[in-house]
């Protein structure tokens, strides 16, 4: 599960189940009024007393919003009688929500616990139906975590130099000027030759150097990026199946653009193309 994916639907739908267990404890019908010593004495069951009413109404809504909230935080759906949880879980409130409305209109005098048991699972059923479809509920219920630090361009967690790729503290160097001078903290070089006349060839580990730092060439910035659901991430060959799933609330590094995709890089290292970027959030 991730409790990142939860929306603002869910959080009403969990709400609402909170509440309708408290009621379940409070009196299911209240005692008429009477003074004097004829008056019979007072008997205030709750749900807890009446089995019926206690499956078919608060344990029916408590256990279908477990199933919705659950169904959608698992990033692939799990099936019930041929419907999946989420499905399973709304015919649950709505059914819980019906008999709640019966059953207070057959009562005579509605306690507290009847009254507020009814208000819970109406909320609780109206979320759970209408959470997929209304803007304001499908927005997520925690934002997504701002990384501490960007990292240098690399696999997460490896040792960088402060002045790496990317790295925002990296010093810049002004426009045009060389990166022998030593007046602005280069290191001195060898003087420039005539034109024409070949460079010294370079040693081994120097080459290697000049290549690894011509990299990152191009117009393509690296940055980190969050999706806004769970998305598969395709691999590099273009094979059709996923090589793993990105889930929101989690920050990844894309490191190149291919085509109207990304190439992201998971936290333990593996690269892929992510084909669907809409509404992503970038970091």
């Amino acid at each position: 599960m991730n409790i990142r994916s939860l929306t603002r639907g869910d959080g009403v739908v969990i709400g609402a189940a909170v509440v309708l267990f408290i009621a379940s404890f409070l009196s299911l019908t209240s005692a008429p009024s009477c003074a004097g010593q004829f008056c019979p004495p007072s008997d205030e069951p709750n749900a807890w007393d009446s089995l019926s009413l206690l499956m078919s109404m608060f344990l029916a809504g408590i256990i279908g919003a477990v199933l919705v909230v659950v169904g959608r935080s698992l990033p692939q759906p799990k099936k019930v009688a041929g419907l999946d949880l989420t499905q399973f879980g709304v015919a649950l409130t709505i059914f819980a929500a019906w008999t709640a409305f019966w059953t207070i209109i057959d009562a005579r005098n509605s306690g507290a616990g009847m009254i507020l048991g009814l208000i819970a699972t109406l909320v609780l059923a109206a979320a759970a139906v209408a959470s997929p479809m209304i803007g304001a509920l499908k927005a997520p219920l925690m934002g997504a975590p701002k990384p501490a630090a960007p990292q240098a361009y690399g696999y997460p967690g490896a040792a960088q130099p402060a002045g790496g790729y990317g790295y925002p503290g990296a010093a810049q160097q002004p426009y045009g000027a060389q990166a022998g001078d030593p007046s602005l903290g280069g290191q001195p070089h060898a003087q420039a030759q005539p034109f024409g006349a070949q460079a010294p060839a370079p040693e081994a580990h120097q080459d290697s150097q000049a290549q690894a730092a011509a990299a990152p060439a191009g117009d393509f910035a690296p940055f980190w990026f969050a999706v806004p659901v769970a998305r598969p991430l395709y691999a590099e060959d273009g094979s059709p199946t996923p090589i793993a799933e990105l889930a929101p609330g989690t920050w990844y590094l894309a490191v190149d653009q291919r085509g109207p995709g990304l190439v992201a890089q998971t936290q333990d290292g593996r690269r892929g193309v992510l084909q669907d970027t809409t509404g992503i959030q970038r970091g």
